[in-house]
């Protein structure tokens, strides 16, 4: 195997900073790339195609039927192997309806994560993401399929496999670094995909992820709010559209770096989700992750769909260290956000119509 012909991406974990969950819902938001965690996925040219089960996640040996229920209770029955598969049979048939030709040598491909598990940071489109990468320039193709096409690529992969959920997670994988999105139902129906805006990461503030190492309460009632909004439930219509216009704000906030309207927007998205959602359904657990932070004043709010909680601390370092405490108390893990740069270059940024805000 020649180490100089395979192909290796990292893809980071993201997290919702406003606007969440708005993009399922023709809304706007802004997320970024978390450095924290990622996944990688690593492309080798093989004689065969593999696509090669992870030691950890993939798990087919058990030592006991106990192992074997406890192991699937706590992890579901899937790996990343689905993942894989699915992206490849996407990315395929995408080349195959757009005239655009792949060579026909085959590869190996295999991954690793340690984005952790039922923490809303996406942690499956991050493997998805990452194997998409591979493909594009295994096969030479990156140019032929747009940037700001390749969210809807990843989400069809993992729609193919029953995973709900909107384009907010893909984009900020695809784009990386710190994105506003607007997902405006005109331009979503005419062009297959919303406005994304790249924004300058130094413009945040320092920021905190909270998250429990072993989740066991991520909310037991399945959500109506989807067949409510599709219903047309005039209180679920206008709490949304409030959402989106977090997104908005928020945008504003970062630009003018006005850190106390961010704090704000922070806690009235959590709150709009809250009543729209109601707490059986987001879990004690996840309700207290983000009250353990504003006992000590601090603003926060899911990442996601609830498993973690981004937090700022507009006080500075004495009320970080008053949250690092109540973590600790609560037993909750607490980590100083690392935001990471947009990996794309210039050039698939400037032919795809976006600038830098």
């Amino acid at each position: 195997m020649d180490p100089e012909s395979s192909i290796e991406h990292r893809v980071y974990a993201r997290v919702g900073l406003l606007g969440n969950p708005s993009d399922v819902y023709f809304g706007k938001t802004i997320s970024f790339s978390l450095g924290n965690f990622w996944a990688t996925v690593l492309l080798q040219p093989s004689d065969d195609l593999l696509i090669n089960p992870h030691p950890k996640h993939d798990l087919v040996q058990f030592s006991s039927l106990d192992n074997l229920v406890n192991r699937l209770e706590s992890e579901g029955y899937y790996g990343g192997v689905r993942l894989l598969m699915s992206i490849c049979k996407v990315f395929y048939k995408h080349c195959k309806e757009n005239n655009i030709e792949l060579h026909k040598r085959n590869f190996t491909l295999s991954y690793d994560t340690n984005i952790p598990r039922q923490t809303g940071l996406s942690g499956s489109s991050a493997i998805v993401c990452a194997a998409l990468n591979c493909l594009l320039d295994f096969y030479k193709v990156r140019h032929f399929i747009k940037v700001e096409i390749r969210p809807s690529l990843i989400l069809s992969a993992e729609k193919e496999l029953g995973i709900v959920a909107g384009l907010q997670d893909r984009v900020a994988q695809v784009y990386g670094g710190l994105v506003y999105m607007d997902f405006a139902k005109e331009h979503m129906d005419k062009f297959g995909h919303g406005i994304y805006k790249p924004m300058d990461i130094d413009l945040l503030p320092p920021l905190h992820l909270i998250y429990a190492e072993n989740p066991s309460d991520s909310g037991k009632v399945h959500s109506t709010v989807r067949q409510r909004w599709l219903a047309g439930d005039k209180f679920i219509i206008s709490s949304m559209e409030e959402v989106a216009e977090l997104g908005l704000q928020g945008q504003s906030a970062i630009l003018e770096k006005d850190y106390p309207k961010l704090a704000n927007l922070m806690n009235r998205n959590f709150d709009l989700r809250r009543s729209m959602f109601g707490d059986d359904a987001l879990g004690a657990l996840n309700i207290e992750m983000v009250e353990v932070a504003r006992r000590v004043g601090a603003a926060s709010k899911f990442t996601g769909s609830g498993g973690a909680v981004v937090v700022f601390c507009p006080n500075g370092a004495p009320q970080v260290e008053l949250l690092e405490e109540a973590c600790k108390k609560a037993g909750f893990v607490i980590v100083p956000v690392k935001v990471v740069p947009s990996y794309l270059k210039e050039d698939d940024l400037k032919s795809n119509g976006c600038r830098k805000f």
